[in-house]
């Protein structure tokens, strides 16, 4: 007996994650545990406490130069980490 409703696994665990609200806190722990790779080990090095709130990624950086350069490469920053996630999760950088 062959059964015609088979779907593939992955497809099946993203419609279970969207029907459990689960699929927006994942892709946020996601984007925050992909900051070390999209901006590198040295930059890492100086960031502390990451959070996200409302689609704004709130980063804690203790360098005030590395601050302001970042400052200028916000909407880049947001496009990339949320093309590495595939998904739309932050709209925003706080950088303090």
């Amino acid at each position: 007996m062959k059964r015609n409703d088979a779907a593939p696994i992955g497809q099946l665990i993203r419609q279970y994650l969207r029907q459990e609200s689960l699929e927006s806190p994942l892709n946020e722990r996601r984007l925050i545990n992909a900051w070390p790779e999209v901006l590198g080990p040295a930059i890492a090095s100086y960031t502390g406490e990451l959070f996200i709130k409302n689609q704004t990624l709130y980063v804690h950086l203790t360098s005030s130069a590395l601050r302001q350069e970042l400052l200028m490469a916000r909407a880049k920053l947001v496009e990339s980490l949320n093309r590495h996630v595939g998904a739309q999760v932050i709209t925003n950088i706080i950088f303090r």
